[in-house]
């Protein structure tokens, strides 16, 4: 990150954010005793944990230094015998200082390894000590600039809709108007100073009581009530505030809820608010058949299309165009072209590393969409804003279009001139973090919004089974069907009724479903509705992981459940290669290893995710630590399901708790759920704790699945 100077204006940047001046040096203190009062400072920080940023800033860069100086003293000719074993002893000093104080808080660390990351932040901060010990400050090295022959490129693809799109609209008419947005202010008292710094540090700044919020309209404004909400859907008050937010003209947002309340929705009916269609939405694979289901509910006017593999599939013709990280290398050429007037990027934390290509291709898209409209709708949505530095905002502002990568942009420069205050003035860091929030920072956690959402509730999150277990899983379920209506078939033929075409004898089909289940129930080997549940699982078991590892970095604290152990297994095996530590309940284990892996879920806060048998712990645990569960597997009755919740949802529990159930789209895993949900009364899968009158029983879900395959299959069939 340079200064925004020009001309007279240097560009080297100082810890406080100030003009370019010159530094006095003092002489009696040298290098080394700057380095000795740094880490003596750092060590008085580190004992009143937790440790902030810039402490771990100044950590790394007088371990650098020490290491740097080190090198000099011992290869340099002109010093005494005496003169250099002096100051090897002095570094030696302030290097058992940095020792002690990494043995203090072992998250240091990792600050130390040859291959650490040095921030920007931590550049400019090196510069700073040099200067003020009186030394040169050498240049950086101009990073390597990726040559051109990234194989990314070569996989670069058209899909055939998109050509055709183009030959329908060859060129987009030149936006004049996103010309004169794009044209930044012209900085008057503010030019020469470096500001992002100032801007990253405002937010570390203690302003307790101050919401990271910006100012929202009431969830009834005239506005808000002009965006159309489906027929049996309702917006809760605290997401209408966000879309009236965007009727009203508000452009980007860092939509930064916590998991539950609501993103998806609010996005949406902000991009119906604006106008911001075409739309293109930028997901985590496990999210993305998600977001195609939430389109159809929210804005069933608008048509989606999910990118999958080389997009052979896709319609470019569609409203909201829905991608993941991991292909977006393969279509950034033809979707930088589309003509978008609004961009969503979901778990908006994932472009934190902005040398990343993942970051890098987002970032060309937010580029590109601001080219060629005026005023698009830009939406980051995460639960967790910040992973490891207050770094990680650059990306997700430089996104949004309020910064690039040297100065504040557009209307964020405007505010910060208005301030009437430059960054050494009283005041300048609660302004600057004003004026950043006023431009779309939206945070709301559960508690503060708990009227709005149900005590408890079920959200389901449809995931897409791809690959060759996926191919083979509906295989599995085509074979089941047409041997069902082989049986229906023969049976009416027998009975010689109804031909194909002329209706579907619903109490046959019950009985030939009857028929199947039995077989399976009796039977081993082959194809069944059991086999196909488990091997349904199975494929879900990493998707169910992933989100579940996702939900502890947003939200805390998680309760895994699963109803086999090959689940657990690979749940397990996720977790751990990710680092995340966890707790494990099963029916094997005696008394003693519950107790204590309960114990450590409950008390330890490293701890992050319980995984847990459905069988074993779905009754007699008292997990309310966690208000976030996720059913990775589903349950054949709504009890076991309501079981496995109530282990969060007990008395004591402070915050709405939300269960969120994988559903594999477009299987028996979806016809399930529905069954579930019907039988126990769930409207809209929200829970109120009401009897349920008729819960129906396990065998009754496997027949009604097993009924509404065949049905399908024998309608599809008549119609084809």
């Amino acid at each position: 990150m340079a200064g925004s100077g020009r001309g007279g204006a240097g560009r080297t940047r100082t810890g406080g954010g100030a003009q370019r001046r010159r530094t006095s040096r003092p002489a009696d203190k040298g290098l080394i005793g700057v380095l000795a009062g740094i880490a003596r400072e750092v060590d008085g920080a580190v004992r009143t944990p937790p440790t902030r940023p810039a402490v771990r800033t100044k950590f790394q860069v007088v371990a650098l230094l020490v290491r740097e100086e080190r090198a000099r003293v011992k290869s340099d000719p002109e010093l005494a015998a005496a003169k250099r074993e002096q100051e090897l002893k002095r570094l030696d000093g302030v290097a058992t200082l940095l020792a002690r104080i990494a043995a203090r808080d072992t998250a240091l660390l990792a600050l130390l390894a040859d291959d650490a990351r040095v921030s920007d932040s931590a550049r400019q901060y090196k510069a700073t000590v040099l200067k003020a010990a009186g030394r040169e400050v050498p240049d950086e090295p101009e990073p390597e600039v990726q040559k051109q022959t990234d194989p990314a490129a070569e996989r670069r693809v058209v899909p055939q809709s998109a050509i055709q799109r183009q030959m329908v609209n060859p060129f987009l008419a030149p936006d004049f108007e996103a010309a004169a947005e794009r044209r930044a202010p012209r900085a008057r008292r503010l030019a020469g100073w470096e500001l992002l710094e100032p801007l990253l540090r405002s937010f570390e700044q203690d302003v307790a009581g101050v919401p990271a919020c910006m100012p929202l309209p009431g969830a009834d404004t005239p506005a808000a009530r002009r965006v159309p909400v489906p027929a049996g859907r309702e917006l809760m008050p605290h997401q209408a505030q966000v879309v009236g937010a965007a009727a009203q003209g508000h452009r980007t947002f860092l939509l930064a809820d916590e998991p539950g309340l609501g993103k998806t929705a609010q996005a949406l009916l902000a991009a119906e608010g604006a106008g911001a269609f075409p739309l293109l939405v930028v997901v985590p694979n496990v999210v993305k058949a998600n977001w195609a289901h939430e389109v159809a509910l929210w804005t069933p006017r608008r048509r989606a299309t999910v990118v999958h593999g080389d997009g052979e599939e896709v319609d470019a013709f569609a409203d909201v165009v829905i991608v993941n990280y991991d292909i977006l290398d393969r279509h950034v050429g033809w979707l930088g072209n589309l003509g978008f007037r609004g961009m969503v990027v979901d778990e908006a934390h994932f472009i934190k590393n902005k040398t990343s290509q993942r970051s890098q291709h987002v970032l060309a898209l937010s580029e590109r969409i601001r080219e060629r409209t005026a005023r698009p709708l830009l939406m980051a949505l995460t639960g967790t804003p910040l992973i490891n530095d207050i770094e990680d905002f650059l990306a997700i502002w430089e996104m949004l279009g309020w910064i690039d990568d040297e100065k504040p942009l557009g209307p964020l420069m405007t505010a910060l001139e208005e301030t009437g205050l430059t960054p050494v003035d009283r005041g300048f860091f609660a302004a600057a973090r004003g004026a950043v929030i006023d431009m779309g920072i939206v945070r709301r956690r559960k508690a503060d919004v708990a009227a709005d959402i149900p005590a408890r509730r079920v959200a389901d999150l449809p995931v897409e089974l791809d690959g060759p277990l996926g191919r083979s899983i509906r295989a599995a379920e085509e074979t089941l069907a047409r041997r069902m209506v082989a049986h229906y078939r023969a049976a009416s033929a027998a009975r010689g009724e109804a031909a194909p075409g002329e209706g579907i004898d619903l109490e046959l089909a019950r009985r030939v479903a009857a028929a199947e289940l039995k077989d399976a129930t009796e039977k081993t080997g082959g194809d069944n509705v059991f086999t196909m549940v488990r091997r349904i699982g199975q494929a879900k078991a990493g998707l169910a992981a992933d989100y579940a590892a996702q939900l502890a970095r947003n939200v805390g604290k998680v309760v895994f459940f699963a109803k086999h152990v090959d689940v657990m297994d690979e749940a397990e095996r996720i977790f751990g290669e990710r680092g995340i530590r966890y707790a494990s309940i099963r029916g094997d284990q005696t008394a003693k290893v519950r107790e204590r892996n309960v114990t450590a879920f409950t008390d330890d806060p490293e701890v992050q995710i319980v995984v847990c048998s459905l069988l074993a712990a779905g009754v007699g645990l008292n997990l309310q630590v966690a208000s976030n569960l996720v059913l990775a597997e589903l349950s054949w009755t709504d009890a076991e399901q309501t079981q496995a919740i109530d282990r969060i949802h007990r008395i004591g529990q402070s915050e709405p708790v939300t269960a969120w159930r994988i559903i594999a789209a477009q299987t028996i895993d979806s016809k399930i759920a529905e069954l579930i949900d019907a039988k126990s009364g769930l409207a809209a899968r929200a829970l109120d704790g009401a009897e349920v009158a008729d819960e129906g029983s396990s065998t009754d879900v496997q027949l009604e699945a097993l009924v509404a395959l065949l049905v399908d299959a024998l309608e599809t069939e008549d119609a084809g």
